[in-house]
């Protein structure tokens, strides 16, 4: 039947165009599909924290009003848990440390080539390329941040 093989052609040629577009990067702590547009080509904030990091907690409201503020000026500011629990374990530790903003429930390392951290809190400024273009080691501030990004940005 004509119309089934066209169907089933169709659906080849878009899933190789979905394929071709970015990368894959998983879901988040809900188990919702993170869209690579989200990522792709724009300026990322990325911090690694974990559930026995002490500064991590007291730093998760600064990155929720960092995530607030950038909103609008399409910079995604993303977690990543740094021992790597998934699923229900993931959502409940992003919840009790209030995380307000998108966990990656798959560790982009690889895809941005991130230098390895062995301490706690380390957040990572992604430029639009997605060239690592700063390590901030510690605790951070929102007002800070964006301080960071704004002169990153003019140097661009």
């Amino acid at each position: 039947d004509m119309n089934r093989r066209l169907a089933a052609t169709l659906l080849i040629i878009g899933t190789l165009l979905l394929g071709g577009c970015g990368n894959d990067y998983g879901i988040d702590q809900n188990g919702q599909k993170v869209a690579a547009e989200r990522l792709d080509k724009q300026w990322l904030v990325l911090n690694y924290w974990a559930e026995w990091c002490g500064p991590c907690r007291t730093e998760i409201p600064e990155l929720n009003t960092l995530a607030e503020q950038l909103k609008d000026r399409k910079i995604g500011v993303f977690g990543v848990n740094f021992d790597n629990v998934q699923g229900e374990e993931l959502k409940s530790a992003s919840e009790k440390l209030g995380i307000k903003f998108t966990v990656l429930a798959q560790d982009p390392s690889e895809l941005f080539e991130l230098p390895r951290s062995e301490a706690l809190p380390v957040t990572y400024i992604i430029d639009n390329k997605g060239k690592v273009r700063e390590q901030l080691m510690g605790e951070q501030t929102a007002a800070g941040v964006v301080a960071k990004l704004e002169a990153l940005q003019a140097k661009n």
